[in-house]
């Protein structure tokens, strides 16, 4: 098992903790963290954009000049897509690019992301991060004695001192347990994680 520091927010190490090998310390695989960012990434697309076909034109249905005799190409109404104006031939319709990859793929980036950050020394277990008001320059004085700028807090349950504090700080996010995923752990330099928050990621991903 991985034995890491836990830490204060002076920086100070307080204790130790041992990190599941099963899900801080496998090997990582570039191919699955980049399948599974693509897929959180399409399902975030809006899929809105939208053109009018030729029925829905609104315009009129006579026929511009007569079938013969013009030496011009014979030409129906004012809504051919050929024309300025006229409807858009296979153009986009609103769709949804969402897309679901296996459980078990999903689960493994999770770990495969967490275990990079360990490897790369960027993973931080804290043994709590309180703020007695919402303050950003407390939360950023907090950052500064920790030496981490560009940073993921992870918490183990809802604390809106902690997630206020951080909403205008360009950089930095905190998010809880439940809604850890592979592309925000990859996004930010550093992993910041509240120490109770460690058992509720291992209890997820260890079965």
């Amino acid at each position: 098992m991985a034995v890491v520091d836990v830490i204060n927010i002076r920086g100070e190490s307080v204790s130790e903790r041992s990190l599941s090998d099963t899900v801080f310390n496998i090997p990582v695989k570039s191919e699955v963290l980049h399948e599974v960012v693509t897929m959180q990434l399409a399902g975030r697309r809006a899929g809105t954009a939208s053109v009018k076909r030729r029925s829905e034109i609104r315009g009129s249905t006579r026929k511009l000049f007569r079938q013969k005799g013009t030496g011009r190409a014979r030409r129906g109404n004012i809504k051919s897509p050929l024309l300025r104006g006229g409807g858009v031939v296979f153009g986009p319709k609103p769709k949804s690019y969402a897309y679901k990859l296996p459980k078990k793929v999903r689960r493994q980036a999770l770990r495969m992301a967490l275990s990079s950050k360990l490897q790369e020394d960027k993973l931080v277990v804290l043994d709590r991060f309180e703020l007695d008001q919402i303050k950003t320059k407390e939360f950023l004085k907090v950052l500064k004695m920790l030496d981490r700028e560009n940073a993921l807090v992870v918490t183990d349950k809802k604390d809106e001192t902690l997630e206020l504090s951080s909403r205008n700080i360009p950089g930095v996010k905190v998010l809880r347990s439940e809604g850890l995923n592979v592309y925000d752990i990859l996004r930010y330099s550093d992993l910041i994680l509240l120490e109770a928050s460690v058992a509720s990621i291992e209890g997820r991903l260890s079965a």
